[in-house]
């Protein structure tokens, strides 16, 4: 069992996604979108949208952290595991709160919002479902090693991270990831399910950053009447840019 949860899975879950997501791209691109419903309701939407994706950006670059970095290299620039943990749990737990009580917020306000309710796809449904689990044994393993009597048995930097990596050569460790706690096993049962179904709901638009906003140009709007004068120079546009001569004078504008 444990070859094939921690052996086969994650070879399923990955041609999954990137071939799910290929698919979504080439077949389904009108609808590769949020689906937002900012139009039906945004009062509560802008405190549950901010809380959730801020939080949820801090939790995707702690896991980036503590499983792709090894512990080693940490340790190497003068991070001890002791300093790690502690600002690991601290800001962890922090995110994790922020990100589920937005996810809840965005929840309470899909089913208490006629409209918004009425958009909601049973595909949303399940989405929510294995979101909300991940999140919560997410912040069930964090806060669980507060309590713990011995430190190592939570040190998923000796366990689960070396599994991770493994995957990516080819060489899955499958005995480091079973000897984690079963919180550790439901949570990345949990996390794997959430990027299976990534490609197939509206989570499938993080993939899409928009880089191009940084470039594309700012929108012009033209006046349909004449352009008015200054005398015998008309007044410049307001979108021409600086250094450009003007088509009156052939001087440059400053």
């Amino acid at each position: 069992m444990d070859v094939v949860l921690w052996g086969v899975l994650p070879y399923v879950m990955l041609a999954v996604l990137i071939g799910g997501t290929i698919w979504r791209y080439r077949y389904d691109k009108f609808g590769w979108t949020t689906r937002s419903s900012q139009l039906y309701e945004s009062r509560l939407l802008r405190i549950g949208s901010p809380l959730f994706h801020f939080g949820i950006l801090v939790v995707v670059i702690g896991h980036f952290i503590g499983l792709v970095i090894p512990e080693s290299w940490t340790e190497a620039i003068g991070v001890t595991e002791g300093a790690y943990h502690a600002q690991a749990l601290l800001l962890g737990s922090i995110a994790g709160i922020a990100t589920l009580a937005g996810v809840l917020l965005l929840i309470w306000r899909r089913r208490t919002t006629g409209p918004v309710f009425m958009a909601t796809t049973a595909n949303d449904k399940v989405m929510y479902v294995v979101l909300v689990g991940a999140i919560v044994l997410g912040l069930w393993t964090t806060l669980a090693s507060v309590g713990a009597g011995d430190a190592e048995s939570y040190n998923y930097r000796q366990t689960v991270s070396p599994w991770f990596r493994s995957i990516f050569v080819l060489q899955p460790d499958v005995d480091s990831m079973a000897a984690a706690p079963l919180s550790f096993h439901i949570h990345t049962l949990l996390g794997m399910l959430l990027f299976t179904i990534w490609p197939f709901t509206r989570l499938v638009h993080a993939f899409t950053a928009p880089v191009h906003y940084l470039f594309r140009p700012y929108i012009v709007y033209r006046s349909r009447d004449a352009r008015p004068t200054v005398g015998t120079r008309p007044i410049r546009r307001g979108w021409d840019p600086i250094g450009t001569p003007d088509k009156t004078t052939g001087r440059r504008i400053r």
